[in-house]
């Protein structure tokens, strides 16, 4: 080797494959490593000539190919990998040595291992990473957490690689310990809600309105030129264009209705009930999937569960394609915020001072959520970095506003033919239920304090009270 290198990346699937060649193609000298060293024998044999690589065949050598404080990259599956991965690395680094978990892990492993490394004198961070493989290769949106010193010393190389857009990186600094991998976790459930409503639009298009799938590409090629533009719209085009070589017709009728999941989303899910958030779009979207895997559930069910056959009601269509585009859109921007009010909850239950600007302005290029409106919401939240939901700012308020008759028209319409767009309609429901001053909640507290005497609090004046409800009737305040 000529030098010794700036860093190494230990993992060589693709993503870290990928990962390891865009460094090199910046010109930073890089150490890559494989567990089965046949794998790093083959990245050297078609990669090796792209950059200054030196191949480490085994951990040891891996490790002495490094700079001083040494900066490892690790590339390998969330969970137990990783812990395999820093216990095989722990004893062979120094103090001051940076390990680098760029994987899609758990936001909570995350904090716990920069702990564990803390106490040997290493230091951890854990980096969201979001583009796929092509993302990683050209230029992923990226997002470090851990020690902010940490970050000074890798940061060059990380928004080098990283994607830009107008002049500025797709990269900053998001918070200690897990940060990182927490604000990659909610991008991701994001990016689940975002598909499952892309998925509802096509089902509607094609099963209500009656396109055929040529058509629907079409279309999604047209929105990819307004307000919707994005990454995932664009794509949505170009998969619903894809022919079949074997059947001649499109490419989708050929692919089995199951949409797997890695368990992000389930995470994002998951955490926004530990904190209270209420992340209708996301979780239906979890959920959604869960509910297509039943396949040969639902094969049974088709022919016993009655119900009304999608596109046999005929009814008209005239103005149905623009409808569904307004409800796309405003149920988008109903993820969106509910997705930047969980990060607002986790920054403030885990002291991260998360700054949301900067993370709309990352989101911008890159990643797999990239999309024009991102500019509105990083502008939302530089005008107020205190802003409790994005619905609240004007030029969403007025956009939802705007949608909304279409959106109740595609919901009562699907209802009816008995397509299920459950992104769409939770969607509603939350937007209608955040909107009103005083909803049903008065009836369930009553219902819980007749049943176990929870209390309740009263609009007239300060206190909590009990009712005895089933013995003479009389409220009594329980607070004094």
């Amino acid at each position: 080797m000529s030098q010794e290198s700036q860093i190494g990346v230990t993992g060589l699937a693709v993503m870290g494959a990928n990962l390891a060649r865009n460094i090199a193609r910046h010109g930073v000298p890089v150490a890559v490593h494989n567990r089965t060293a046949a794998r790093t024998t083959e990245f050297m044999e078609h990669y090796g000539g792209e950059g200054d690589f030196t191949a480490g065949e085994t951990v040891e050598t891996f490790v002495a190919a490094l700079e001083r404080p040494r900066r490892i990259i690790v590339m390998v599956k969330a969970g137990a990998p990783v812990d395999g991965v820093i216990e095989e690395l722990t004893p062979l680094l120094d103090e001051g040595d940076i390990l680098i978990d760029a994987g899609n892990s758990h936001f909570a492993d995350t904090k716990r291992r920069t702990q564990a490394c803390a106490e040997h004198g290493l230091r951890f961070m854990g980096i969201g990473v979001s583009g796929g493989e092509e993302g990683a290769l050209l230029g992923p949106s990226i997002m470090p957490g851990g020690a902010r010193e940490a970050y000074a010393e890798v940061e060059a190389v990380l928004t080098s690689i990283a994607a830009q857009v107008d002049g500025t990186p797709c990269c900053t600094y998001v918070g200690p310990d897990g940060a990182g991998h927490y604000v990659k976790m909610v991008h991701n459930g994001i990016e689940y809600a975002d598909i499952q409503l892309i998925a509802e639009a096509y089902d509607l298009l094609r099963h209500v309105a009656g396109l055929e799938v040529a058509d629907i590409a079409g279309i999604f090629d047209d929105w990819n030129t307004g307000d919707l533009e994005s990454f995932l719209i664009e794509i949505t085009a170009k998969v619903l264009a894809q022919r079949d070589e074997s059947t001649g017709g499109p490419l989708l009728d050929a692919i089995v209705d199951q949409a797997e999941q890695k368990g992000t989303g389930r995470w994002t899910s998951q955490d926004a009930l530990e904190l209270g958030v209420p992340l209708t779009a996301i979780t239906e979207a979890v959920f959604a999937r869960t509910l297509s895997s039943l396949r040969e559930e639902r094969e049974v069910a088709s022919q016993r569960l009655a119900g009304p056959v999608p596109g046999a009601a005929k009814g008209s269509t005239d103005g149905l394609v623009d409808d569904i585009q307004k409800a796309l859109y405003a149920s988008k921007v109903v993820a969106y915020a509910q997705g930047f009010q969980q990060m607002t909850a986790a920054s403030q239950a885990h002291g991260w001072d998360l700054d949301l600007g900067a993370m709309a302005t990352i989101w911008r290029g890159g990643c797999i959520i990239r999309a024009r409106f991102l500019n509105r919401i990083r502008d939302a939240y530089v005008e107020d970095p205190q802003l409790e939901n994005l619905l609240l700012v004007e030029y969403f308020r007025d956009a939802v506003a705007d949608a909304q008759d279409a959106w109740r028209r595609v919901v009562s319409r699907a209802t009816e033919e008995g397509v299920a767009i459950p992104a769409f309609s939770s969607s509603l429901a939350y937007y209608d239920g955040y909107r009103r001053e005083r909803g049903p909640a008065n009836l369930i507290q009553g219902l819980r304090d007749f049943f176990g005497a929870h209390t309740y609090r009263r609009v007239d004046r300060e206190g909590a009270f009990h009712t005895r409800w089933a013995q003479d009737g009389k409220e009594v305040r329980t607070d004094t």
